[in-house]
């Protein structure tokens, strides 16, 4: 596999590096990602008065959580083209697109250390509680599922998560011992491979958000995955900034590093204002005490204008997925704010250079005379 040694280049397909950019391309927006305004009051508790709302705010497509059966039920979906077709018209007739389904945390539950059992059980089914084995096995299934009910929408990216294996060892101390990690990264391939290759199938690409607490959480560790999995052309990302700036990595030089594999996009926002008492690890504190916050769009300090840019520039043609988080602000508030944030960004590419006026066409016998030749 490339190794990364220029930000001008990217990790291709087939894990080699090449330079380039698309003209003409549009990315799509805004949208929203659903999760976080899930409740039990209307109108968030259930798809079709949640995407009347975010239509109202101007919103054109939502990303969908499977795990989630006040909005969807991805069972029902996998068995049932009909109930498919049910959803579509609810989403259509609102005005909106989906623009991916998710299985974040299906995917969390594909690869699970025994450290983190107890506190990820919460994200299973009750039939597979306490029980690591079938919850694994479940959570497998379930985004093995997720490629056929996308296909089904007619969708070509997916997002999750890759789940971990190794998060617990990520500061090398205790001294991890000599093969660790790549014992580590072939497991998590082993487990991933057979639902890649469903998704292969589908011709839909998984889109990882590279996330702490992910083995995939940064580019390093998205690379070895790769690798492990023979370089598999549905191992893709998910871009969000906002994981990108609490690490202290450069989330735009990201972006020229990776963008042939950038599939899907949430636009989050977050601050790192490091102080005297903690930094990167946070001292264990509540998230409005961390030095690295999530915040609603236009509140922190992430470069969106520079992030749409690149995007732009090397032709993501995706959509542009508001995903709120924040410590301090309604959620509500925080929804209103996101769909005009993300338009304004938006980048209508031009269909004639800038410099065109000035140009005096193609003359290779011109060339020559001004060459000397």
């Amino acid at each position: 596999m490339a190794k990364n040694t220029s930000n001008s280049h990217s990790v291709t397909s087939k894990g080699t590096t090449q330079a380039g950019q698309s003209h003409g391309s549009q990315i799509k927006g805004p949208g929203i990602f659903l999760a976080q305004f899930c409740q039990d009051k209307p109108p968030f508790n259930n798809l079709k008065a949640l995407c009347a709302w975010v239509a109202s705010l101007g919103y054109k497509a939502v990303q969908i959580p499977t795990w989630d059966k006040r909005l969807f039920d991805l069972s029902l979906a996998h068995e049932s083209k009909g109930y498919c077709d049910e959803i579509q018209c609810i989403v259509s007739e609102a005005g909106l697109s989906i623009s991916e389904l998710s299985t974040h945390l299906q995917g969390q539950l594909v690869a699970v250390h025994p450290a983190y059992d107890k506190q990820f059980d919460g994200f299973a089914v009750d039939e597979v509680k306490n029980n690591p084995q079938a919850r694994t096995q479940w959570a497998i299934e379930q985004v093995g599922m997720a490629a056929k009910v996308s296909a089904n929408f007619g969708l070509t990216a997916h997002a999750s998560f890759s789940g971990a294996l190794l998060w617990q060892t990520v500061y090398p101390w205790p001294q991890r011992p000599a093969g660790l990690v790549e014992d580590g990264f072939k497991a998590l391939a082993k487990r991933w491979l057979p639902i890649l290759n469903k998704f292969d199938e589908a011709g839909v690409d998984i889109c990882y958000e590279l996330h702490p607490g992910e083995d995939l959480h940064d580019g390093v560790t998205f690379e070895r995955f790769l690798e492990a999995t023979g370089n598999h052309q549905r191992v893709n990302i998910l871009y969000d900034p906002s994981h990108f700036i609490l690490q202290q990595l450069d989330y735009l030089a990201f972006i020229d590093i990776y963008h042939e594999r950038i599939k899907a996009f949430h636009v989050k926002d977050a601050e790192f204002r490091p102080n005297g008492r903690s930094g990167v690890y946070g001292g264990y504190q509540d998230w409005q005490n961390r030095p690295g916050r999530f915040r609603s769009l236009g509140d922190g300090q992430i470069d969106f204008k520079q992030i749409f840019s690149k995007l732009t520039q090397y032709g993501y043609q995706g959509w542009a997925v508001l995903e709120w988080e924040c410590c301090l602000k309604h959620p509500e508030d925080g929804a209103k704010e996101g769909a005009p944030f993300i338009e304004k960004h938006l980048i209508r590419t031009p269909e004639h250079a800038f410099d065109d006026f000035a140009s005096s066409g193609e003359d290779a016998s011109l060339n020559r005379q001004i060459l000397g030749l």
